[in-house]
C-alpha cells in the first residue's frame, strides 16, 4: 500500500535549522527521521508505563490464567492467534508484572 505524504509547516529557530542544515542535505528527511524516532520512544514509554501499571482487565486475565483465555477462543482461529510453543512461559506477580515462570 503506498504511502501518501502531507505537507506540515513547522517553524524552528534559525539556529536549529543551521545545524540541520550542517548534518542533513534533505531536511524533510531529518525531520521526518526525529519524528520516527521520538514517536518510538513515546510508544516505548508508555508500554514501560503500563507494563508498571497494567489495566485492571490484564490482571483480571492474568488470574484466569492464559490457558483458559487461549481456550475460549474460536477453535478455528485459535492456532492463528496463539502459537503456544511461541515465547517463554510467564505468571503474573502483583507489584512486579509478568516474570519468568519457574520450571
Amino acid at each position: 500500500m503506498p504511502t501518501t505524504n502531507e505537507r506540515v509547516t513547522v517553524t524552528l529557530p534559525a539556529e536549529v535549522v543551521q545545524d540541520i542544515d550542517r548534518l542533513e542535505k534533505n531536511r524533510s528527511k531529518f525531520v521526518l527521521e526525529a519524528v520516527r524516532h521520538e514517536l518510538q520512544r513515546r510508544r516505548r514509554e508508555e508500554l514501560q508505563r503500563s507494563l508498571r501499571s497494567p489495566h485492571p482487565e490484564i490482571e483480571q486475565l492474568a488470574e484466569a490464567g492464559f490457558d483458559e483465555w487461549a481456550g475460549g477462543l474460536p477453535a478455528e482461529n485459535a492456532a492463528e492467534l496463539v502459537d503456544l510453543k511461541a515465547g517463554k512461559p510467564v505468571r503474573w506477580v502483583p507489584g512486579e508484572g509478568w516474570v519468568e515462570a519457574r520450571k
